[in-house]
């Protein structure tokens, strides 16, 4: 046990395991987050791919179907204010929009993929990421 007046001294390793573990935490936090933003708005069709070991560029994929442009459109706003309130935490962008069937938000580790049916049928997300370990698959 540290007292009040002594500094515990940990490794430099041991400092970067402790930050990619709250890192990490923090992206599926948020992505839990954003699955109950979507169920609000009635996306449906959510999968959580956790891609860790396939890519750098993201740990998370959130991936939802809106039955419409103006859903697509709602879930876009919903997602990006609600991360913002609730989790503290600004989307680094957002590109697409409604009217093609696709809106993307990026959260870094986290990127969110709004589809229509169609589109999301074409690009078929899941299966290009078929390696991809499933953390939450809900109809």
């Amino acid at each position: 046990m540290i007292k009040s007046d002594q500094v515990a001294v940990i490794s430099e390793s041991d400092c970067h395991q402790i930050i990619l573990r709250r890192w990490h935490l923090e992206s599926l936090e948020l992505a839990h987050l954003l699955v109950d933003t979507i169920l609000d708005k009635k996306g449906s069709h959510i999968t959580l791919l956790d891609l860790r070991e396939q890519t750098v560029f993201a740990d998370y994929f959130l991936i939802c179907t809106a039955e419409n442009d103006r859903q697509l459109r709602a879930l876009a706003q919903s997602v990006v204010e609600d991360a913002k309130q609730n989790g503290k935490v600004m989307a680094n962008g957002r590109e697409g929009m409604p009217e093609t069937g696709w809106v993307l938000v990026d959260f870094g580790d986290l990127i969110v993929h709004l589809f229509s049916p169609s589109t999301r049928a074409y690009y078929n997300l899941e299966e290009l990421w078929a390696e991809a370990h499933v953390v939450l698959h809900m109809q």
